[in-house]
């Protein structure tokens, strides 16, 4: 059983960060390669950029949460909450969009 996780590719958690903007502010957010594979999926799954999606996210953390100390933190249990229930996870996002709209 320990193969199939140590075994993994090393591409899968090379660190890799990019550029977006958060709240008016650029700045860089550093996460491991299959995380941001699952965030550019469920971003494209919302018709979104993926930096639109992160902002979105972002925005909608500190509406609810008054800060966000750890938005890098925030984005991989954000990924294992979407791979622990996808179509419930999706199906909510889904609901709130067109909410919003």
């Amino acid at each position: 059983m320990c193969h199939i996780f140590a075994g993994q590719d090393p591409a899968n958690y090379t660190f890799v960060s990019r550029s977006i903007r958060l709240g008016g502010h650029s700045t860089s957010v550093k996460l491991e390669e299959k995380f941001w594979k699952i965030l550019d999926y469920v971003a494209q799954e919302q018709s979104m950029t993926t930096p639109k999606f992160l902002s979105r996210v972002y925005d909608e953390a500190l509406d609810i949460n008054g800060d966000v100390p750890n938005f890098a933190s925030l984005l991989r249990c954000a990924c294992v909450l979407y791979l622990e229930q996808p179509s419930e996870v999706m199906e909510t996002v889904r609901i709130q969009l067109a909410a919003d709209n």
